[in-house]
């Protein structure tokens, strides 16, 4: 199938949902934002579809290192509301040649940083998926320019936002459950063994060296790209670096944003195998299983997942128990929230879920908030310091892991006190002439 006709499909199969969505936005107003969409992939797309439908976008630029991508996705723009955005391979670039109002923000996780500091930098307000970084440095450094100036930056935890969630987080902070002791967080989902991918040269169509950008530039394989990033420690912090970030936001949320004193994580690959990466060959690095202990001032809270054996004997695959003295409260993804109380005479309380269809997430609430707080200057609800603190418990989990041990973290001061060793790991060294933030 010819580049041409993929793009046909693409966009027909895109306008399709684009006309179908529920409109849950507020009627558009006269105002279109000049917005640029850096990192124009699958979910950098459906962000962006998004922004179209809210009815108060004009899209002026798209940025990927994948040029096939960029026409297929400027076509499907253009098919979808008529404006034909420039394309650019390099942000900078496009920072420097457009007049942007809003940047959305959907690359690989090691590029957060650099590409929200430069879009705030040139007066745009920015949507940025989480993590907010790649390193905890990063995203601290974000967090400073974010407050220094008048810009607003939403972070993708759409959770925050959606209606369940909302509800019952309510049920929660009224005391529905009682007094928590304990939050387990999980993940669960089906593996195996991992054999090695065969490295390659990129295809034409990919900017291998912009992909890798600040990070080590290691040799290409099918994996990568698209879409397996995440998998990869050099680009991302695994599943604790992506669904993790969702799950420890809930908690932080009921918690009104508490720190945890310490850090406890380890994990391995005992199913996924052993790392691999030579000339010829790689694996992913990442974790096929982890385990991160939370240790807060009133309650423990702990991450746990796991890339084999699937959901087996438990009730979900995915979200957070809340333990408490009236009993447990499943704060889940598409089967809502159930409280299921201690006395068994009780009846069970359970709440469907609300989520935008079929993805099953509620970008469409989470951008609408995000224009209203560019209209009147008030926090969005996923403000980078929201972003950034769930961010950072993931990357201190990540962290502990690498080490081998126990962490403390002073949440006042943001910082790893009397450790060394284990400070220097809250940053990175750069690659090439890339410039580390501070």
């Amino acid at each position: 199938m010819n580049l041409k006709r993929r793009s046909f499909l693409a966009g027909t199969a895109a306008a399709a949902t684009w006309a179908s969505a529920p409109a849950v936005h507020a009627a558009p107003k006269d105002k279109k934002y000049r917005t640029a969409l850096i990192g124009s992939g699958w979910w950098g797309m459906n962000i962006l579809r998004e922004a179209l439908t809210a009815g108060q976008t004009k899209v002026v630029a798209l940025c990927d290192v994948d040029s096939d991508r960029l026409e297929i996705n400027a076509e499907e723009v253009n098919d979808l509301c008529g404006d034909t955005p420039n394309t650019y391979s390099d942000y900078r670039e496009l920072l420097e040649k457009e007049d942007i109002e809003v940047a959305i923000i959907a690359s690989p996780d090691h590029w957060h940083a650099l590409q929200t500091i430069a879009a705030i930098n040139a007066g745009a307000h920015v949507f940025i998926e989480k993590p907010t970084g790649h390193t905890i440095g990063e995203s601290q450094a974000m967090v400073k320019l974010a407050k220094e100036s008048d810009r607003i930056v939403q972070v993708g935890l759409h959770r925050r936002i959606g209606p369940h969630h909302v509800s019952g987080m309510k049920f929660l902070k009224d005391g529905g459950a009682g007094d928590i002791g304990m939050v387990k967080m999980f993940v669960h989902s089906r593996g195996g063994a991992e054999r090695p991918t065969r490295n390659s040269e990129p295809p034409e169509n990919l900017d291998w060296e912009m992909y890798c950008g600040p990070a080590p530039m290691r040799p290409f394989c099918r994996r990568i790209h698209p879409g397996g990033f995440r998998h990869y420690l050099d680009f991302a912090n695994g599943t604790l670096g992506d669904w993790g970030v969702h799950w420890l936001d809930q908690v932080l949320w009921w918690a009104d944003q508490q720190s945890p004193t310490s850090v406890y994580s380890s994990g391995g690959r005992p199913i996924a195998g052993e790392v691999v990466l030579t000339d010829d060959e790689q694996t992913t690095d990442a974790p096929d299983h982890q385990i991160a202990t939370y240790k807060f001032d009133n309650f423990t809270a702990y991450w746990e997942h796991r890339k084999f054996a699937g959901n087996g004997p438990e009730q979900s695959s995915v979200g957070c128990y809340f333990y408490g003295t009236n009993g447990t409260v499943h704060m889940g993804w598409r089967d809502g929230w159930t409280f299921y109380p201690a006395d068994s005479k009780k009846p069970v309380i359970h709440e469907d879920h609300q989520l935008q269809e079929p993805d099953g997430h509620n970008i469409q609430l989470l951008w609408k908030d995000f224009l209203n707080s560019i209209e009147t200057g008030q926090k969005p609800a996923a403000d980078i310091v929201i972003g950034h603190q769930a961010t950072t418990l993931s990357l201190l989990g990540m962290l502990s892991m690498k080490l081998g041990r126990s962490i403390q973290w002073d949440g006042d001061r943001e910082m790893i006190p009397n450790d060394p060793e284990a400070a220097a790991l809250m940053r990175r060294d750069y690659r090439g002439d890339w410039v580390y933030p501070s």
